[in-house]
């Protein structure tokens, strides 16, 4: 995604310091719900790294990306599976359930089954599966 000067989500216009709050008075904060509804946006079978949400939003870091699904992934509405490290590796707190689920949603993967083909299973946030 590095370069890509389309998005689906306009930037968030909120001060720099607000920016990437994760809770605002113990609720997602604007910047989380933006972030969870680009994960939800992504299509089954295919993946974006924690960076490239962070960069589809507009907003934020890997790590930012990282902590709200930390905090807020844990709806059964939000793909959190879909969101890897840039080196293909799974969401790190339940790397099992994780490949289970992006398996069984086809997507490719490669390494005996533990890490993600990011060639082919990579979305760019315009094109649907």
């Amino acid at each position: 995604m590095a370069g890509d000067e389309v998005r689906h989500l306009p930037p968030l216009s909120v001060s720099a310091g607000l920016a990437t709050r994760i809770v605002i008075g113990g609720r997602p904060s604007p910047y989380a719900m933006t972030v969870l509804a680009a994960v939800t946006r992504i299509p089954r079978g295919k993946v974006m790294t924690y960076g490239d949400v962070a960069e589809y939003v507009g907003a934020g870091t890997g790590r930012t990306v990282g902590a709200v699904l930390s905090r807020h992934g844990h709806d059964d509405d939000i793909p959190w599976h879909r969101v890897i490290r840039s080196t293909g590796e799974p969401n790190p707190s339940a790397p099992d359930e994780a490949l289970r689920r992006l398996a069984s949603e086809g997507t490719v993967l490669r390494l005996g089954g533990e890490r993600v083909d990011l060639s082919a299973a990579r979305w760019d946030g315009r094109t649907t599966a």
